[in-house]
């Protein structure tokens, strides 16, 4: 009777609860640790041969760090898989094997292209020795490889310890995108590159360059005089190239496989010209992690948060707008930051009135946490739309569209005397008056008689 008495159950029921409290203290804890890491995604690397795994340790661990989940596999392990009961296995995709003639298993480059148009991210990395794989994708993504045995050649802009060819090039970081988004701060640090040349495909207003070569540098075999024009002259060389796709998926190209790893990581560099200054480390460690964190979509990554819009000194919206209104619109925008959504920073985001051309476009103000604008509807009824469309260079693409419907003036809600009507209004009462004027004068004039 004691064990199965009231007390005895309110306390299993107080038990109860207690663990269910602690369940979800510890499901929330779970959910806002996996909210705070974003570079969790799992991440297939294809390599040439495992030794690269070796060679290029510092930039794998420095992913690894970071909370990325690598799996190494060669580039014809016939066991390869990147879709499965048409889910894709993996989140993004690094491809450190420029000499794969063939890739193993169900992977190809279509697939490779199919995993992209569904938002994975590509990492690429060739050199001399590209095989036609990594070309056929290059083409796809527009760029274009050199052919195979080719390098890119400066013979004004070479490293020290170039062996003759040339082909050890010294990369001014002035030749860098003007993106820290996607090339990260500043330095003076110049870069390490030997590999394969690349160009843009003119008519891909997506493509990014990156990295390019510098007035003097050029494309062809090193071993070979030149007997044709180069595949890629000057500043059209380039060296690291970058895309992102409508659907916000990236993938940068790199034509050196070298440029990723150790050695080149740690190596001092100085230009071969006479009185170039030596710098004891190269900017390949610095300028590589920031082109992953772009890459994975770790940096410049936007999202729209809550949206709301009502008449000014409401805060409700109504049914539908009245034409003339005074609206105020407010859009939360947020930016991936270190694994956390903190409130994005800019100071050029537009918003557009549209019914089917834009009727008011003006600058949105922050204030506070949000961006927030107040403005008159045009004297035009109709369906429009509250747009926000923003396209800047290494954030993806921000897009917003919200529906009102705006009706025109209630009959009891026009003005009783129109201003822009007072003229019409004098002159009507102004014809009135000339009209009595005229009649008292004809009702009250007596002609004279005539005399004989």
């Amino acid at each position: 009777h004691a064990i199965g008495g009231p007390a005895f159950r309110a306390t299993r029921t107080s038990l109860r609860f207690g663990l269910l409290g602690n369940n979800v203290i510890l499901l929330v804890s779970l959910a806002s640790m996996l909210q705070c890491v974003s570079a969790d995604g799992k991440t297939l690397v294809l390599l040439d041969n495992l030794n690269i795994r070796d060679t290029h340790s510092i930039f794998f661990r420095s992913l690894a760090d970071r909370g990325f989940d690598l799996t190494f596999k060669t580039a014809d392990d016939p066991s390869l898989s990147l879709i499965k009961y048409g889910q894709f296995l993996y989140d993004h995709l690094i491809i450190f094997s420029p000499s794969v003639e063939d890739f193993g298993g169900n992977i190809n480059v279509e697939t490779i292209t199919s995993f992209i148009d569904g938002g994975g991210n590509v990492l690429v990395a060739a050199s001399s020795d590209i095989g036609d794989p990594l070309r056929e994708l290059g083409s796809e993504c527009g760029i274009e490889f050199d052919e195979e045995k080719t390098a890119v050649i400066d013979h004004h802009n070479y490293d020290v310890s170039d062996p003759g060819e040339h082909t050890l090039i010294v990369a001014d970081p002035e030749n860098l995108l003007k993106a820290p988004t996607i090339v990260g701060k500043p330095t003076n640090k110049p870069i390490l590159f030997k590999g394969v040349g690349m160009v843009a495909d003119p008519d891909n207003p997506l493509v990014l360059d990156i990295l390019t070569g510098s007035s003097t540098s050029y494309s062809f075999f090193p071993d070979r005089p030149i007997s044709q024009y180069p595949h890629a002259v000057g500043k059209n060389t380039l060296l690291i190239a970058g895309l992102q796709a409508r659907n916000n998926a990236r993938v940068v190209f790199s034509g050196s496989l070298h440029f990723f790893s150790d050695a080149f990581f740690n190596s001092a560099v100085q230009k071969a010209t006479p009185g170039s200054q030596r710098h004891e480390q190269t900017g390949n460690m610095e300028l590589a992690e920031a082109l992953s964190r772009w890459v994975f979509k770790e940096a410049g990554v936007l999202r729209v948060g809550a949206v709301t819009h009502h008449p000014v000194g409401e805060t409700t919206p109504p049914a539908a707008y009245t034409v003339t209104d005074l609206v105020e619109y407010s859009i939360v925008i947020e930016m991936l930051s270190e694994g956390r959504w903190v409130p994005f920073d800019g100071d050029d985001i537009q918003l557009e009135f549209v019914r089917i051309d834009p009727f008011v476009r003006t600058y949105l103000k922050k204030n506070g946490g949000k961006y927030s604008v107040k403005f008159k509807l045009p004297d035009v009824y109709g369906v429009f739309q509250f747009k926000v469309d923003y396209n800047r260079l290494g954030y993806t693409h921000l897009y917003s569209s919200t529906q009102v419907s705006v009706r025109p003036l209630q009959h009891t809600q026009y003005e009783r005397f129109i201003p822009s009507a007072y003229p019409y209004y004098a002159s009507v009462f102004s014809m009135m008056a000339g009209l009595f004027v005229f009649s008292v004068v004809f009702l009250h004039m007596k002609e004279k008689e005539k005399s004989d």
